[in-house]
């Protein structure tokens, strides 16, 4: 494949490492979830919200890049599968800003300030309140389904484009040349 034909190396190393993230974020928020008080939940609470805000970041970063940087074209496709592809990509966009901003919300509103890595301390992003922390945990939690929902619909059709089409889509992301 040529450069026109696979996505910037740039664009390819902000995806794997954010798919990392983000799948490491969502299983160790499932996990500590229901665990019960103690120094480790509070150490995973922590990691959990500094990987949060790293995502958002990285992801801010690679939107500025995917903006400045032309994609390579769509591969040939059904025009609802195009349709498809580019809805859950913009969905999946929205959701790397929303999660992290809701969840920063949710600590914010808790009284739990973030301090990124126990050094950055972060502003608080609403004011502390408690019944504000109640309506905001349950809209963290169900974005944050909606995205695995979202990520497994995306490596699925991924997997169906290299095993089925047999079309290439897969190397466009894949890492080294």
């Amino acid at each position: 494949m040529n450069s026109t034909e696979r996505y910037t190396g740039v664009a390819i190393a902000l995806h794997w490492l954010l798919a990392l993230m983000i799948v490491g974020a969502f299983g160790v928020g499932l996990y500590m979830a229901d665990l019960p008080n103690s120094l480790a939940k509070l150490k995973l609470y922590n990691w959990h919200k500094w990987v949060g805000v790293t995502i958002l970041a990285l992801s801010a970063l690679r939107l500025v890049w995917r903006l400045t940087h032309r994609p390579p074209a769509d591969l040939p496709a059904p025009r609802w599968q195009q349709l498809a592809a580019h809805a859950t990509h913009h969905a999946l966009y929205a959701l790397f800003f929303l999660v992290p901003l809701v969840g920063w919300a949710y600590s914010s509103a808790k009284g739990f300030p973030i301090v990124w890595f126990g050094v950055l301390p972060l502003p608080d992003f609403v004011p502390k309140d408690e019944a504000l922390a109640e309506l905001i945990k349950p809209w963290h939690e169900s974005l944050a389904w909606l995205m695995a929902l979202l990520v497994v619909l995306h490596v699925a059709a991924a997997i169906k484009h290299h095993v089925i089409d047999r079309d290439g889509l897969l190397n466009r992301m894949r890492p080294g040349r």
